[in-house]
Parts: C-alpha cells; structure tokens; sequence
C-alpha cells in the first residue's frame, strides 16, 4: 500500500439513493412543418435568388436534430433555385484542420448524403476588417465568395462570460465562420471583453459579407428544440438578446446551494464546449460567468467516446482518474485552450488511480468535519440530469423540493475489483 492509500483507506463513502429531477418538457414534435413555415415568410424567401451560390455555416456543437435543421434549410433553398453548400463553421474544432472539422460534422451525422448538399471545408479565411481596438475579423475563404451565407445555431448562455449577447447566432458568425483565425482574434483580449467583442465582430460581418438570415433554436433542459425562429440580420441584432434571456429561462440545473462534493462520470466536447457545462456544475473557466452551485471539490472519472480524447474541461475539476489521463489526446485538448487563452481547463486534475481512490480523495479534502455527512451528488454528465443521486445527507432537500423526487433507497456504489464503478 503507497502513501495515498494509506491516506485515504478509512475515508468512508457514502451511501446513494436515485432521484428524479422534472423540468419543463415542452418541445416541437414537427421541426420540420415548424421550421419550414418560418423559413417560407416573404420577408425570408425574397432574399434568396435563382442561382445564388449560398453558404451554410453548420458547427461543432451536439444540437438537437441537426441534420434536420440542416437538410430542411437546405432543400428550403434548393426549392427556391439557389446552390447551397456547406461550410463547417467551428472556430479551431476538429484539430483545426479541414478534413478534421469535416469528421466532426460527419460524427454529428451531417454529411453530404444526408442534407443533400456538398461540404466544402477549409481552413482559409479572409480578413474583411478590423475592431477599434485592433482586433482582426475573419470570414471563411468559401463563405466569402459565396452570394449569401446562412448561419444555424442554438441560442443558450456561454460557459466562460456574460452579457447580452452569449451563444448563438452572433457567436457562430464571429467566431465558427472564423475558423481558426476568428476564433483566436476573438479570444485575444480575453473572456472579459467577449460580450462586446463578438456581436462586434458579427455586426461587422453582417455589414460586409451577405448573410442572409440565421435560423436560431433554443433547448429545453432535455436538450430537445423547444422554439426556432429564422430571423434576417436586423433581427438577430434586435432579437437575440431575448432569445438568450428565453434560453435561461429554461436552463437545467442542480436545485443545491451547495455540495461538498460532485461527481461527474463523463466530460466531452460532444457534452459541451468545457467538457461539462459550467452552468451546471457552478464551476466556470473564468470569472466573468457565475451561476449554479457552490461545489467544493468536483470529479470527472472518464472521457466520452465521442470526445476523441479531447479532454478540455478536465482542469476545473479538482479530482480525475489514471484512466481518463490514459484517454486524452494533448495535442487536441492543448489546441483547445491555445485558441480560447483559458488553459486552466486543459490542465491535468490530481489524478488517482481509480474511481474508489478519486472520490475517496475528494471527499478528505472537502472541508468537513463528519465524513459520513458529506453532501455529494453524482450524475452521468451535464446534458443528463433529470435522473441523479445524492447522498443521506441530502436526502431531506430532496424530499422537500417540488422539483426532485426520491426514486429509491440508499445503497452502497458498485466498485469492481480494481476500484472502478460499474
């Protein structure tokens, strides 16, 4: 036995018990009937022409019903006699090469079969200007000669800033259409000055390159498309603000002020950006964002597969496993914060061996003085937590809060003979 097991080896682990957390469940069953009608308004179809060569800007992140958002848009504008094709649109994602961001389009289940349109991917760009403060601003080298270009993303609140305008459309303009370059010049100054440095960034473009009108969803807390709207670049100035506000309004969340300790099975960048939505967990990248609870110490015990060893996300928690660290590609995770300036979440988290070992440890040094009293949640990752479990000591919140229910007794966690859980 080494000295940490000797350290940790009476640190006790508590009982868990299920609990089910309700959220709202509204959704659109027909995205297709929806998003159609709000794409055949004359104030949308007169902008498109016969003939006109359009780029859609299609990014990196898991939305809901993305190849049906897509192909909709896609057929949309092919019935109308214009040329679209695709540009993937995700800042310095998919190891910032072209056929890498090809391949996370492709594990996103866009392809050109699928939408029915051609991928044209690269990572050129063009520089159409710059900020009063110096900031260079950066279009896709496709979408630039293109005679209009389209933009679909999610409208939801930023991991790492607030303001305004956070996630959405004005971001997928400013930064996804940047490629690389974009991303790293919006990123420059910092996340304390993104709130204005990207609906800058995006007006500019809007000013100089045809984009011809964004279509916009927002999620419910299943991830499921609650809303879409298709809004022409005025509206996106005028109207994105309220979406943002709509999305919060509908943010999951864990209904806790504070938790000595979570525990967190899966990060990716297919969960999020940070590999677990700080809006979440409570814990953020930076100090320009704020929300969720006061967590004491955090685990993250493995990767997804869909992650592809990109690990971003792992440095904000306090605690992780050998085998997550045996899982990660640091080239791609280093990449990551290299672009976006924040490399605190790409740094590696004090890793033990196994599962038992890493929970164990954040435990001992959560602050308490009853180890048996340890208030800690697990949950599978932050897209998942409508079901979750807790700990004795939170089972009176639980029973108390008109969001959670007790869904079974306590019971002891299932480790394997190396430690793990199962």
């Amino acid at each position: 036995m080494g000295i940490l097991q000797d350290l940790l080896k009476d640190i006790p682990v508590p009982k868990m018990a299920k609990v089910k957390v309700t959220f709202d469940n509204n959704k659109i069953d027909n995205l297709e009937q929806a998003l159609m009608e709000k794409l055949q308004q004359d104030h949308i179809r007169s902008k498109v022409q016969p003939g006109m060569e359009i780029a859609l800007a299609v990014g990196s992140r898991g939305l809901d019903r993305l190849v049906e958002l897509t192909s909709v848009t896609v057929k949309f504008l092919q019935e109308l006699g214009a040329k679209p094709f695709i540009v993937p649109s995700m800042g310095s994602h998919g190891g910032a090469t072209a056929e890498g961001q090809r391949e996370v389009l492709a594990h996103l289940g866009v392809t050109e079969d699928s939408v029915g349109c051609e991928i044209r991917s690269s990572m050129e760009v063009v520089k159409i200007g710059e900020l009063e403060n110096g900031l260079p601003v950066y279009v896709d080298k496709y979408a630039s000669e293109a005679d209009g270009i389209v933009v679909i993303n999610r409208v939801k609140p930023h991991t790492a800033f607030r303001g305004p305008v956070e996630s959405g459309i004005m971001k997928m303009i400013s930064i996804g259409l940047g490629k690389q370059k974009g991303a790293e010049a919006c990123h420059q100054l910092g996340f304390k000055y993104m709130a204005e440095n990207v609906p800058a960034m995006a007006k500019m473009i809007m000013e100089k390159k045809p984009i011809l009108f964004g279509v916009a969803t927002i999620e419910n807390a299943f991830d499921k498309v609650a809303f879409v709207d298709v809004l022409t670049p005025e509206e996106i100035l005028s109207r994105e603000t309220d979406l943002q506000a709509k999305a919060k309004e509908l943010l999951p969340r864990l209904f806790f002020e504070q938790l000595d300790v979570l525990v967190i099975d899966q990060i990716g960048k297919n969960i999020s950006g940070d590999g677990m939505d700080p809006n979440i967990t409570g814990r953020y990248p930076t100090p320009y964002a704020h929300g969720g609870p006061d967590v004491t110490k955090m685990v993250v015990l493995d990767l997804t597969h869909e992650t592809e060893g990109n690990a971003n996300g792992v440095g904000t928690a306090d605690f992780t496993t050998q085998r997550l660290v045996d899982k990660m590609d640091r080239e791609v995770t280093y990449a990551n914060g290299l672009t976006s300036t924040v490399v605190a979440p790409t740094k590696i988290a004090t890793t033990l061996p196994n599962d038992r070992e890493t929970i164990q440890a954040a435990i001992k040094t959560c602050n308490i003085l009853d180890f048996t009293n340890v208030k800690m949640v697990r949950i599978k990752n932050t897209l998942e937590i409508s079901e979750i479990e807790v700990s004795e000591a939170l089972i009176e919140h639980v029973k108390q809060h008109p969001n959670m229910e007790l869904i079974s007794d306590l019971c002891d966690f299932s480790f394997d003979e190396k430690g793990n859980l199962f």
